[in-house]
């Protein structure tokens, strides 16, 4: 079936080759590949791949109407477009407060209450240490002075919000916000969403290691494969999930460079603009969005020790240190992890 601009559904074999750089991907049974029943589509969204599978009547116009919907949403929030209610934001640093969407507010409600639980681990106002690049064909490093003095408009506390009037505002001029760890689970919640209000309760949709699930596949639970992040050709098990879930992972060598011996990643310590130490990946699961949405960035900076305080009971999760050691679970985890 043809989605437009939308990749084409892929043979198992090259999707997991593409979708090597993800901590966690999609596992799909045989009998989901040969079904008729199951609909499989994939389209380059929010700076990775968005892979959707659907089972149910109308799957193909839902699965083009979740799409349309991320697409929208990712203009709405993206650093790098022009023109958009977060530019408009930007503009206005240091002078007025600039009315947004309600989705974009919710998004950046969202960071703020991340933000005071980590004391500052996660901060969206990061975006201030622009000089990186992490692209593997034009990497930059800023020279410690432009690191130095990006420093002082780092603070989640200088972005204030309104909920009541929809308002927000940057408090000094030249403030930055990059959303990267923030925007890109609840966009793939508003394209499960879409798939529900069209009548789709079997989904999964995976943005780049990133996975939402509803329902089941074929009757079974989904299952998605967990990569070492020390070896990516290498599972260390894989998770059985069903109904509604998540699993968000992170990792530091999903985008990133290396130079003079030194791996450089694009997850920023918000205290020193430079790669966060504390993890080299981890692993999270849960039922609500906010319990996981952003706590990957904050548990990669605060590392597996500090960052243990913020794993509320009900979150499953599992921290692979940067020392060599076995990961760490929490029990849940340990249950949930099949070898």
């Amino acid at each position: 079936m043809s989605f437009g601009s939308s990749l084409p559904a892929l043979p198992r074999r090259r999707l997991l080759k593409a979708a090597l750089p993800a901590l966690a991907v999609a596992l799909l049974p045989r009998t989901a590949w040969s079904s008729p029943a199951v609909l499989r589509a994939a389209r380059p969204l929010m700076g990775t791949r968005v892979d959707l599978v659907a089972q149910g009547d109308g799957a193909a116009a839902a699965a083009e109407a979740a799409f349309e919907e991320m697409a929208r949403l990712e203009q709405m929030m993206s650093r790098y477009r022009r023109a958009n209610p977060l530019d408009a934001l930007q503009r206005a640093a240091g002078r007025d407060a600039v009315a947004l969407p309600a989705e974009l507010l919710s998004v950046l409600g969202m960071a703020q209450r991340l933000s005071q639980r980590s004391r500052g681990a996660f901060d969206i106002t990061v975006g201030a240490y622009e000089g990186w690049s992490f692209d593997p064909a034009r990497p930059c490093v800023p020279a410690d002075a432009d690191l130095k003095a990006a420093r002082r408009l780092v603070n989640y506390r200088d972005l204030l919000l309104d909920p009541a009037t929809g308002l927000a505002r940057l408090r000094r001029p030249g403030m930055r916000l990059d959303l990267g760890g923030i925007a890109k689970l609840p966009i793939l919640e508003a394209g499960l969403a879409v798939l529900r209000a069209h009548g789709i309760e079997n989904a999964m949709l995976n943005g780049g290691g990133d996975v939402r699930s509803s329902g089941r596949l074929l009757g079974r639970p989904w299952r998605v494969g967990l990569r070492d992040p020390g070896a990516p050709q290498r599972l260390l098990g894989r998770l059985e999930i069903e109904g509604d879930a998540w699993v968000a992972a992170s990792g530091d060598y999903e985008r990133g460079f290396w130079r003079a011996g030194r791996h450089y990643h694009h997850i920023l310590d918000p205290r020193s603009g430079r790669p966060s130490s504390g993890l080299h990946g981890l692993v999270l699961v849960a039922r609500e969005l906010e319990a996981v949405n952003g706590l990957g960035t904050a548990l990669m900076v605060l590392g597996r020790e500090r960052g243990q305080a913020l794993l509320a009971p009900q979150l499953d999760a599992l921290l692979v240190a940067t020392d060599g050691s076995p990961p760490w679970m929490t029990p849940g985890m340990a249950r949930r992890l099949l070898t």
